[in-house]
């Protein structure tokens, strides 16, 4: 009687994929001069969107490039400091003020039609995380959804972007002391909300977020212009 045939050995899963440049390829980089576009700081109750585009070169790129979510800080100041040395960068900000007054998604295309126009050369064409691109660009877009995950200079201006922020709210932890800016960078946080609870809200929070507007107002009653915090960010990752 032959021996029982052996169950195949179970194929090891792969590994993550990294970003890579099939999109700026398509866009014709290297001979056409391709950014990658990305924000942080769309949801948190306090302190200004920042926006990066970023131009890689595709024989210097830093290695292990990918979402800024996906990464620790020291890892991300890292190759925030070798794309400085091999990659152009611009940065747009839009401030408090700004969303307050033309809210969180017209204020972010802003800063990211900022961080375009701050580059040193202007590109062909722009690769805009999400499923949306700023009207006022001076160059064609495309919109990738999920595109810090897929291609190479999202990834880059991702990890700009967060690093530029979370140095910024660092800063204004030192000018705002008591709310703990430079740990939450002004997210939700239980940690945020008591400090909100015990000294009110500040200079650079943003009133036309529910919680905030909320504290200033307590009779306030919720309507289509104000809704709860965690709604804020669920409409805001499906209108971008």
């Amino acid at each position: 009687m032959p021996p029982p045939a052996k169950k195949p050995a179970p194929k090891k899963k792969p590994a993550s994929l990294l970003p890579d440049f099939r999109f700026e390829i398509e866009e014709g980089a290297p001979g056409r001069i391709v950014c990658g576009v990305d924000e942080a700081g769309r949801g948190p109750l306090a302190g200004p969107v920042v926006a990066a585009a970023v131009v890689i070169d595709l024989t210097r790129c830093p290695e292990g490039l990918n979402d800024s979510k996906k990464l620790d800080a020291a890892r991300r100041a890292d190759l925030l400091a070798e794309l400085a040395d091999c990659a152009e960068i611009g940065v747009g900000i839009a401030s408090v003020e700004e969303i307050d007054e033309i809210n969180i998604l017209h204020a972010t295309m802003l800063a990211m039609t900022r961080a375009v126009a701050s580059l040193p050369r202007a590109p062909h064409i722009a690769l805009i995380d999400g499923n949306r691109c700023p009207p006022s660009l001076a160059c064609a877009s495309r919109a990738i959804i999920g595109g810090d995950a897929l291609a190479r200079s999202i990834a880059a201006a991702s990890i700009v972007a967060k690093v530029t922020r979370d140095r910024m709210m660092a800063a204004l932890a030192e000018a705002h002391p008591g709310y703990g800016f430079e740990k939450h960078m002004g997210y939700s946080t239980p940690a945020h909300f008591d400090a909100l609870s015990r000294l009110g809200p500040c200079a650079i929070h943003r009133r036309s977020f529910a919680p905030v507007r909320k504290m200033l107002s307590p009779g306030l009653e919720e309507g289509l212009d104000l809704v709860s915090g965690e709604s804020v960010n669920l409409l805001i990752q499906k209108a971008y």
